[in-house]
């Protein structure tokens, strides 16, 4: 089934998307963890920014910033009015439309919460997984709180170490129902620890298809074959932390695809920066939103075997696609 995707400024059929980047924040707020660079909240900086992927063909970014990393991240915070703890907060969603306006780029929002320690325990306490999937619908089919911009993705849910907490498992399995209630995809955050097994278990265990499912971060895993292991069960695997420019860092990424490639998974491949942070920014020394289909696209071609345009294209502008669209 094809279906249309929703983005901050109304929705979008699968052949709009174009070239993707699937897994980014534009505004977000993880001072809880990085002080010094931990707030992104410059809207016209960040509109310089995605002009370098706009000027590279570049159509439809993907903000994976759930609930809790939004408080207090638009640009006018004042704004933030809003007291519900299980949506996105209201000045948020304005600035990434005012953004996607201005730069003509499709923005999928989208919705669910994020991982310890950031997860409100008292919050998740008082509501059951049926009532946390309920708030994720209504962004879904209505829109966030205070907006009629509609969420197009579940995601980023996660997991913050190895094993799955309660609250967590709440936000899990509360996704799942509101993927299968909305059809719409999920992604989740698997970072450092081989996670994804799991949470692909948890969701399997709700009804989901992984083939629905992207699990973030596998080139932060390094686990000989655990990037295999999410392809062979069929969900797509994040290649999305694309933003060191140390050359061990890319050689380790551009490992992990050519073994996807070699391995007939080309089309489970999803590439993306995770830019969060301040220093991952261009103009503060990153490789801010261009460096996927710029000086990387350069390397695949040198590293990976029988790299081509259409190999690219699966990668950017299908694979995406195919996650978003229920294709």
């Amino acid at each position: 089934m094809t279906r249309t995707i929703q983005t901050a400024r109304g929705a979008c059929t699968p052949q709009e998307l174009g070239p993707t980047l699937p897994h980014e924040h534009l505004f977000c707020n993880l001072l809880q963890e990085h002080r010094a660079e931990g707030l992104l909240n410059d809207e016209r900086l960040i509109i310089e920014e995605l002009a370098r992927f706009v000027a590279q063909g570049g159509r439809t970014v993907v903000d994976l910033t759930t609930a809790e990393l939004t408080r207090g991240a638009s640009p006018t915070a004042s704004s933030d009015r809003w007291s519900d703890e299980g949506s996105r907060q209201p000045g948020n969603v304005e600035a990434i439309r005012r953004v996607s306006e201005v730069t003509g780029l499709n923005v999928v929002l989208g919705t669910g919460h994020y991982r310890d320690p950031y997860l409100d325990r008292q919050w998740f306490d008082r509501h059951d997984v049926d009532a946390i999937a309920e708030r994720m619908i209504a962004d879904i089919e209505v829109g966030f709180p205070g907006t009629d911009v509609r969420a197009g993705i579940i995601g980023e849910i996660g997991c913050d170490a190895w094993f799955t907490s309660a609250a967590e498992e709440r936000s899990f399995r509360a996704a799942a129902r509101a993927h299968l209630a909305t059809g719409v995809a999920i992604h989740t955050h698997a970072a450092h620890w081989p996670v994804g097994g799991l949470q692909l278990d948890l969701l399997e265990s709700e009804g989901v298809d992984p083939s629905r499912v992207a699990v973030g971060h596998c080139d932060l895993v390094r686990v000989p074959g655990y990037a295999l292991e999410i392809a062979e069960r069929g969900a797509f695997v994040g290649i999305d932390t694309i933003f060191v420019q140390r050359e061990s860092e890319l050689a380790w990424r551009l490992s992990l695809i050519t073994e996807l490639v070699e391995a007939g998974f080309a089309d489970r491949v999803l590439l993306s920066h995770d830019v969060c942070l301040t220093g991952d920014l261009h103009a503060n020394g990153g490789g801010g939103f261009g460096f996927v289909h710029g000086a990387f696209r350069d390397l695949l071609a040198e590293s990976v075997p029988g790299f081509d345009d259409e190999l690219f294209r699966r990668f950017t502008v299908d694979n995406p696609r195919r996650l978003l669209a229920q294709e």
